[in-house]
């Protein structure tokens, strides 16, 4: 990923949870927005939903962006070799292992049941983890948005 201080290529972050229906894709919105398209994102389940929870589509349009396209893929062991940094979030052993790939566990709440209110507060916990991870990774998070688009991220 990186010469020396130099980058030489954009850093690729997997983020894993069980049904890729929730805190992995809010995970994954949250980290394509506050890069600014400087990291390359992918998210996967171990036992992918039918759908994305209708919950956390509504509150991720709540924030400017619209997640509503998307969904549930299984994860795949090409995605975990692929990934500089993969991010797991309750999918326990069911997340492939590659020794000396960087992993990070991420103990956060399943939103499926939940109401809004929690909903957006896995969510506001997510974004702080993103910018976090992001700034580890050397890309201060930030918004760029076009004039007249809302994104309240913060």
């Amino acid at each position: 990923m990186s010469l020396g201080d130099e980058r030489t290529e954009m850093p690729e972050v997997l983020f894993v949870c069980v049904h890729n229906a929730g805190r992995s894709q809010m995970a994954a919105a949250l980290t394509a927005a506050l890069s600014e398209g400087r990291v390359q994102v992918r998210s996967a389940g171990s036992e992918p939903a039918e759908a994305i929870n209708p919950t956390v589509v509504e509150v991720m349009s709540e924030m400017g962006l619209d997640i509503s396209r998307e969904y549930p893929k299984r994860i795949t062991n090409e995605a975990v070799e692929a990934a500089d940094v993969v991010v797991t979030m309750g999918c326990g052993d069911a997340c492939p292992f590659y020794p000396g790939k960087r992993y990070e566990d991420w103990d956060l709440p399943d939103p499926t049941g939940r109401p809004i209110g929690e909903v957006r507060d896995i969510r506001d916990q997510i974004r702080d983890r993103v910018a976090d991870l992001l700034l580890d990774l050397g890309i201060k998070p930030g918004i760029s948005g076009e004039p007249g688009t809302e994104r309240r991220l913060y």
